[in-house]
């Protein structure tokens, strides 16, 4: 399963060669995969935070001689560390997330995405998920809005004091559509943009104020899903992230 998770069918039959000196056709692979009885990880601890974010995966067209195409799956990050994902299937995901013991606040990560918001209403209760945007997003955006330097500095500071009134009103005279559409961003997030200079100097347990986790599991993902040429039929989709969430979990060291 190892070998499986972590390299194409054909490449896993050479490895397993190599390694072993067994003989597994690349069909046979595929087949033992199948067979398995994949749920996500189940992580052992609190889950104090998470992140969520999407990716794609590249399908074959039921058609023959039609052009492949792509789909999104969604995938969650708990403690940083456990992976899981579900290729459109957003309930089954949340209710993976719901599963375990969470903790009470739950910090919730997620860029500007209406998308990963409308997960999170899912998941937990309103008054147990502690929201917070992304602050690298935060960021990027901002400096997507061009215009004076020592503006967007100053922004920048109030950002990240949380103090999201004090930037409206830095960019309320500009003409520039940036600056207008940062704003209505910043609107749309106002309850998700919080003191994070506050909780990175929470030296005990500071509460992480970035997605960075599951961006970097989605990558990790796809390095499987979307290996050159390769093409799923949307039925397979499902059992190869599972069996790459545990993989990237860690839960097949001991297998």
């Amino acid at each position: 399963m190892r070998v499986c998770a972590n390299a194409s069918y054909a490449h896993a039959q050479e490895d397993l060669k190599l390694l072993l000196g067994m003989d597994a056709a690349h069909s046979s692979l595929h087949r033992c995969v199948a067979r398995q009885d994949l749920n996500l990880p189940e992580p052992n601890e609190i889950i104090q935070s998470m992140s969520l974010d999407g990716g794609k995966v590249r399908l074959r067209s039921p058609q023959i001689g039609e052009p492949s195409y792509w789909r999104d799956y969604k995938a969650a990050c708990l403690n940083e560390h456990w992976v899981g994902a579900y290729f459109q299937d957003n309930l089954s995901l949340s209710d993976w997330v719901n599963a375990q013991p969470l903790d009470y606040p739950l910090v919730c990560l997620g860029d500007g995405h209406a998308g990963i918001w409308k997960l999170f209403g899912d998941i937990a209760t309103s008054d147990q998920r502690l929201e917070i945007l992304d602050w690298y997003h935060l960021k990027e955006n901002l400096f997507k809005v061009g215009g004076s330097l020592k503006r967007i500095l100053k922004a920048e500071t109030f950002l990240w004091y949380g103090l999201v009134d004090a930037v409206l009103d830095l960019f309320k005279d500009s003409q520039l559509k940036e600056a207008q559409n940062f704003c209505a961003y910043l609107m749309g997030h106002t309850s998700r943009i919080v003191n994070y200079a506050y909780f990175q100097s929470m030296t005990l347990m500071p509460i992480p104020i970035g997605s960075g986790s599951v961006e970097s599991a989605v990558k990790r993902i796809e390095q499987r899903l979307q290996l050159t040429g390769a093409q799923w039929n949307p039925g397979n989709v499902n059992q190869m992230l599972a069996l790459r969430c545990h993989y990237l979990s860690g839960s097949l060291n001991s297998s």
